[in-house]
């Protein structure tokens, strides 16, 4: 799966549902407190109307697969529990849209999803999604996507996103891609590589070769771009990276250390920090290039700048006060104030996306992950591990995934917790894996 492929097409198959049995319909998942109890659902293999090959393989195994995808995706969400194989049925294609409710109620499953893979003439495949309320036997939701051969796993992913946004009622985030830092090697000569992969870690690719030390990538808006730095000539230096065409330049080419880039919110502006004659301070500079702009002035540590999802401002940390600790700024550096108070050292922090939450690292004897309002209140570790670090939030602004290394291992590992603290995953690499960012939903 490439970058600057065609857009994912959606369209609705008919005929459309009725609007008032949808609206009517009851099950919900809540996603407010932890989850004790997964929702039951049942997502029996996809039929097609009539078996083809194509280049990804024949339509019917298709139809198993993608199955299987939507399957993995909601049961790592931790909020459903699919059906084991063994108490799935047969279906039909006539049946994708007739559900035999009568045969799903014993199963104890609340939801189920069908669906069909079909071959189109101008070599395209439509799969059709469709969700239905089995206790009320009302159809929820539908959707069909258009795609090429190549992509089949996108679609399964968008019929992912469809079910969890319809019974959560939160922002879709399967169909996205994710950039860490690949690490391999002995522990004082490690090699990083950055990597990209989708969000449950298939399609795998390095994009550098190993020779210079990466750290910290970051997605522009557009997912065309990242920045991210680099030892490269061994000073380490920020770099942008274009994903398309392998190109790079440098962010500001004067003979500092440049460190801990991020994209605004609309890809024009970089911020990142710099060490001037010993003193460390945050930047912005437009992503076009040009003079830098020095955004804090405090004899401290000033790093990790973060803009709010509007652009209007800026967390960051900084140990001016002793320790590290969360600040934040408006983005042209002024009204600069200290928002986290508890216990222990505060860094990394990250604007969610919905802009109501800050994600960070908080040292304490351990690093843990944990999540405060965007000023400061109702600060919560969301991890319990030995050394949890480096929180990138999924697009919906629900999910965080970050790196975990296990006390005396040496080996980083890459994690999703939600909001709710319970419900975390470990997500699979070639490799180990440190510094995830997440991009944004794929066009």
């Amino acid at each position: 799966m490439g970058m600057g492929r065609a857009p994912l097409h959606a369209q609705t198959p008919p005929p459309a549902p009725p609007p008032a049995a949808a609206a009517a319909a009851p099950l919900r998942v809540d996603i407010t407190g932890g989850i004790s109890q997964p929702m039951p659902i049942a997502i029996p293999d996809m039929p097609t109307p009539a078996a083809a090959d194509t280049p990804a393989g024949g339509t019917d195994a298709l139809g198993r697969q993608v199955a299987q995808i939507v399957t993995n995706d909601l049961k790592n969400s931790g909020l459903f529990n699919p059906l084991p194989a063994g108490q799935l049925r047969p279906v039909g294609f006539p049946q994708v849209q007739a559900p035999d409710y009568g045969a799903w109620l014993p199963t104890g499953a609340q939801a189920l999803v069908q669906g069909f893979v079909q071959a189109n003439g101008d070599g395209t495949l439509t799969v059709g999604c469709y969700l239905y309320d089995v206790f009320s036997k009302t159809e929820l939701t539908r959707q069909g996507f258009v795609v090429k051969p190549g992509e089949w796993r996108r679609a399964a992913h968008k019929c992912s996103d469809t079910v969890y946004t319809r019974l959560t009622g939160e922002g879709p985030y399967f169909d996205s891609q994710v950039m860490y830092v690949s690490e391999s090697g002995p522990k004082k000569n490690r090699t990083k590589r950055l990597a990209i992969m989708d969000q449950d870690g298939a399609n795998h690719r390095f994009i550098t070769n190993g020779q210079s030390l990466v750290l910290t990538p970051r997605f522009a808006p557009g997912r065309q771009e990242i920045v991210f730095m680099s030892f490269e000539n061994d000073q380490p230096r920020v770099y942008v990276y274009e994903i398309g065409s392998g190109r790079k330049h440098l962010v500001v080419n004067q003979p500092y250390t440049t460190f801990a880039p991020r994209f605004s919110p609309d890809g024009r502006t970089i911020l990142f920090s710099m060490i001037v004659n010993g003193n460390c301070d945050i930047y912005s500079v437009p992503a076009s290039g040009g003079t830098p702009h020095r955004l804090t002035t405090s004899p401290g540590i000033d790093t990790g700048g973060s803009y709010s999802p509007d652009g209007s401002k800026i967390v960051f940390e900084s140990d001016r006060s002793g320790g590290q600790q969360i600040y934040v700024m408006n983005a042209d550096g002024s009204n600069q104030h200290r928002i986290s108070y508890g216990g222990g050292r505060y860094a990394t922090p990250v604007w969610s996306p919905r802009g109501d939450l800050i994600a960070y690292t908080h040292t304490g004897g351990r690093f843990s992950v944990g999540v405060m309002g965007a000023d400061g209140s109702n600060a919560k570790d969301l991890t319990n591990g030995w050394q949890d670090e480096g929180p990138t939030w999924a697009p919906n602004g629900r999910v965080l995934m970050f790196f975990r290394t296990a006390q005396g291992s040496g080996k980083a590992e890459l994690w999703l917790v939600d909001l709710t603290g319970v419900n975390e995953r470990h997500i699979p690499t070639p490799l180990d894996g440190s510094d995830p960012a997440w991009g944004p939903l794929l066009p």
